[in-house]
């Protein structure tokens, strides 16, 4: 079974596309959705938070996303420790979410995808891209939150241009109706590619 990583920047419609693929039948997992289900039910993921952002990392057995998120917002070194505890345990998660697939191929959706090295993993990368204030306003009606925000957020990944570098396929994400019919036939090409392997 192939694995296909799908990413993109914040804003750019990573879920949008793979809902897209998930409409043609191919399993998705988020790697985002799991790292939040992990954070709020994993005993020893809630005493490593702890352990680094104090108690009030959490309310009662709830994280406390908007203190967590408080606390990197400015700090990579807090980040990378997050990310240090969240990310091991996701992939651990997509390993066993994979055991129960039956598919030619799955789709891996993170956010961070190269930045964590989760491409080393994938058969196929797809990287999504739209330009930055299209992404900027998707976000702004998306979210409450601030422009200086979403900028603080975009820094903290890697800039399109290098992922497009790293990239399998290229999903200009502007054009819903254009971006579906690429999903359409990226997915041909992954299945042609697997018969062929």
């Amino acid at each position: 079974m192939k694995i296909v990583g799908l990413t993109g920047g914040i804003g750019s419609g990573k879920t949008t596309i793979a809902g897209f693929f998930r409409d043609l039948g191919v399993p998705v997992y988020i790697a985002d959705d799991a790292g939040k289900r992990l954070l709020a039910t994993s005993e020893a993921i809630r005493e490593k938070v702890v352990a680094i952002f104090g108690a009030d990392a959490y309310n009662g057995k709830d994280p406390n996303r908007s203190f967590i998120a408080e606390q990197v917002f400015n700090d990579s070194e807090k980040l990378s420790k997050l990310n240090a505890i969240i990310h091991p345990a996701v992939k651990d998660d997509f390993k066993a979410w994979l055991q129960d697939q039956d598919s030619v191929y799955v789709i891996y959706e993170a956010a961070i995808l190269f930045e964590t090295g989760g491409n080393k993993i994938c058969d196929h990368t797809v990287v999504v891209t739209a330009p930055k204030e299209v992404r900027i306003t998707r976000i702004l009606e998306r979210d409450n939150t601030t422009r200086e925000a979403i900028l603080a957020r975009m820094a903290n990944q890697w800039d399109q241009d290098r992922k497009v570098a790293l990239a399998d396929y290229v999903i200009e994400n502007t054009d819903l109706q254009l971006s579906s019919q690429r999903v359409k036939d990226i997915h041909l090409q992954i299945l042609k590619a697997g018969q062929n392997c």
